[in-house]
């Protein structure tokens, strides 16, 4: 890795009953990383402990609502670093990967997003189904806001702290946050950049993620926000045709 010029980096797993893949995802963690915030999801096996056993200065948080888009906020509150990279703690995300998103914003980036569909990264945990459901959305996604987003649905993120004032995320408390944040991102002229990543199967349990109605509520973020957008420039009009007058 090279040089973080004194940049503290913060990264933010949600976890809820991950115990048997916290081994393997903290143990690779590098050692530059300044803090690792566990978000728990009121696990009812050893999470926390574990993750306490394993690394005695991790940060252990709650979260004031359910799903994985309010864990993250919890998390992003809880951060002190400059850069805030958020993973998944069932071992589907190599933390070995971060250089590439560091680095990216080191480099000039705001805002770093993995892909699994571009040169270099592929997805060994998707059914058809959900590759052509994230197809389709990165389709419409281009239609409504434009970009160039090889991948939609993918949460390996890292952003400088400071992007958060720029994006609002208060209603986004399921897995539709990760749409939410690429899509305000490109909304709010954040520099964007795009790196390759590689997922594997989720080692150990079950995945919380319900495909149709999680697709359903990344559908809604997406006309959401683009109705906003709508609001924004019609609002945006307006204001200038009565400065006319």
């Amino acid at each position: 890795m090279n040089k973080l010029n004194d940049k503290l980096v913060s990264l933010v797993i949600p976890a809820k009953n991950e115990a048997s893949n916290l081994p393997y995802v903290l143990s690779r963690i590098p050692d530059w990383v300044h803090e690792v915030i566990l978000v728990d999801g009121n696990s009812t096996d050893s999470t926390v402990e574990v993750a306490k056993s394993l690394r005695p200065d991790i940060k252990v948080v709650g979260q004031d609502r359910r799903g994985k888009g309010a864990a993250l906020r919890s998390g992003f509150a809880a951060c002190e670093g400059d850069i805030i990279v958020m993973i998944d703690a069932d071992g589907s995300m190599d933390p070995s990967e971060l250089p590439a998103y560091i680095g990216a914003l080191l480099a000039g980036a705001d805002f770093v997003k993995g892909s699994r569909f571009m040169q270099g990264g592929r997805t060994n945990d998707m059914e058809w189904y959900r590759r052509f459901g994230n197809w389709c959305f990165v389709k419409l996604v281009t239609l409504r806001f434009g970009g160039r987003f090889s991948d939609l649905c993918y949460g390996y993120i890292g952003f400088w702290r400071s992007a958060l004032s720029r994006m609002s995320l208060e209603r986004d408390d399921g897995f539709e946050i990760e749409t939410s944040m690429n899509v305000q991102a490109l909304t709010t002229g954040m520099v964007i950049h795009e790196v390759p990543s590689i997922e594997a199967p989720r080692i150990h349990g079950v995945s919380n993620l319900r495909t149709i109605p999680d697709g359903w509520r990344v559908l809604k973020t997406i006309i959401r926000l683009g109705l906003a957008r709508t609001d924004a420039f019609v609002g945006e009009g307006l204001r200038q045709e009565r400065l006319k007058h």
